[in-house]
């Protein structure tokens, strides 16, 4: 369910907002520049999926991250790493060579 969550770009975005800080949903709508409804659907979907938590002050409702979820996508993508690993480091040395090269073109 976590993945068919961030499958929706909207949703990652808000998860980066609120990885800065807890934010109220007026702050989330203008950033997105979507409707508050719509910003509030996404929001909804997020709680469900316990991404995302709501804290009550007086009228205000604070919207912050829970990582939790993430750690058990973390956790499963672990074994999947060294796929990444060998091609950034194909990549870093790439760029370390055409570095050297514009080096001694000068």
């Amino acid at each position: 369910m976590t993945f068919e969550v961030l499958a929706e770009p909207v949703r990652r975005r808000i998860l980066d907002l609120l990885r800065e800080r807890p934010r109220l949903v007026g702050e989330l709508t203008a950033e997105l520049g979507l409707s508050q409804p719509g910003t509030s659907k996404h929001l909804r979907v997020l709680r469900e999926a316990g991404l995302v938590r709501v804290r009550s002050e007086a009228q205000r409702r604070w919207y912050e991250l829970d990582p939790a979820p993430l750690v058990e996508i973390d956790e499963w993508l672990e074994p999947y790493r060294w796929m990444w690993a060998d091609r950034l480091d194909a990549l870093e040395r790439h760029l370390d060579d055409q570095a050297d090269q514009e080096g001694r073109s000068e």
